[in-house]
């Protein structure tokens, strides 16, 4: 992966997101392989990406899309081609279910209050929609609050004592989503919970959705767990099975490109970059996330400690917390030296802003011929028409 930087680092003008379609087909390759292992389904979850110019290649590796209202979905059904539409969104307004049931192959409602709300309406739809219902487990091992959909007070998803049998008539499956950026022994532990408690209920469906938040393309990922987790519902209750990994598909696949603007002291070094935290990566803020750092392609840790060679980096907003870390270099920074910030791909691009008129960073393709792409550029005007 690292020496994939070597490449482009220097060829484009910073800040930039480039994202090697080598390494992208290299996680589509294993989750192709899961699909045709296991006859599970895998939707890519555009939440966590959304560069559709790589649409058509994702097409040839999966089932399609899930969205989570409808932008996202329309994105999914006028790019990747004829596959698969799913949405799930907390509620849905009234304007947009008129439009998804007409782009839309699954639509997964949060509770069974939003499902008669909208029942008429998919059933009078020329297409045929396949209906579930979020359910809530009440078990997750997400250890932020942030991101844990199973917290007491969650709004996302039915737990059980407010689920009846006759609530599901015309519901063809139950989804759940309760994982983060974790491993199959999690998912494992979670589908006994979820067998357990919602098992009555399924017999009478025919799919599952497991969600997102599976790290299937993570170096050392424990598929057997994946696997037996897969065929448990499958031979238990007969039903397909659907995962939705957003992450997985282009971990480790997508860099951010920096240059250090400016070196300063003030109790310790500080490295001010065209990159903001706050606009660029707002996972480091939220989280807190500490991406790997390339310097001339070699590693740079985030340490705790400061050091011999350790700088504070920081973005170039008036926002004083726009910190993205403290780290240890290989090397002294100079002013005009570039860093790679890796797995840039997954959420930084659909999350980033133009707080204090940032630039957002051009969107680069590293094709797998060694060909650099550009994507796409922005420039005032962008941020210009995203105000009144």
């Amino acid at each position: 992966m690292y020496e994939v930087t070597k490449n482009f680092i220097h060829k484009v003008k910073t800040p930039a997101y480039v994202v090697d379609e080598g390494l992208l087909i290299k996680n589509l390759e294993i989750l192709k392989s899961v699909r045709e292992k296991t006859g599970a389904k895998i939707l890519l979850a555009q939440k966590a990406f959304s560069m559709y110019s790589v649409y058509p290649l994702i097409s040839q590796y999966l089932d399609g899309t899930t969205a989570s209202g409808l932008y996202e979905a329309r994105l999914g059904f006028e790019e990747m081609g004829n596959r698969e539409v799913h949405v799930y969104s907390p509620a849905y307004r009234e304007s947009d279910m008129a439009k998804l049931v007409k782009i839309c192959d699954h639509i997964v409602f949060n509770t069974p209050k939003q499902w008669r709300k909208y029942k008429d309406k998919v059933l009078q739809s020329e297409r045929k929609i396949s209906c579930g219902i979020r359910i809530n487990p009440g078990y997750a091992e997400v250890e932020t609050d942030l991101y844990n959909p199973c917290i007491p007070g969650s709004r996302l998803g039915t737990p059980l004592e407010s689920l009846k049998s006759e609530d599901l008539d015309g519901i063809e499956g139950l989804h759940f989503h309760t994982m983060c950026e974790q491993d199959a022994d999690v998912l494992w532990r979670t589908i006994q919970v979820v067998d357990e408690k919602f098992g009555p209920y399924l017999h009478n469906m025919k799919w599952i959705n497991f969600g997102g938040g599976h790290h299937i393309t993570r170096e050392g990922y424990q598929m057997d767990y994946l696997e037996k987790s897969i065929q448990l519902f499958q031979e238990k209750y007969g039903l397909t099975v659907y995962l939705e990994p957003g992450e997985a598909i282009a971990l480790n696949a997508g860099f951010l490109l920096s240059e250090v603007l400016e070196i300063m002291e003030n109790g310790k070094k500080i490295a001010i970059l065209d990159s903001s935290a706050a606009c660029h990566m707002p996972d480091v803020l939220e989280m807190p996330y500490y991406p790997v750092i390339l310097q001339d392609n070699k590693i740079c840790p985030h340490v705790e400690e400061g050091e011999e060679l350790v700088y504070r980096l920081g973005g170039p907003t008036c926002l004083a917390g726009d910190v993205i870390g403290d780290y240890r270099f290989n090397h002294k920074l100079e002013e005009g030296q570039r860093l790679a910030f890796c797995d840039m791909a997954i959420y930084s691009m659909v999350k980033n802003n133009t707080f204090n008129g940032m630039p957002l960073p051009a969107i680069y393709l590293h094709t797998k011929e060694g060909e650099l792409k550009m994507i796409r550029e922005f420039h005032y005007k962008d941020f210009k028409e995203r105000l009144s």
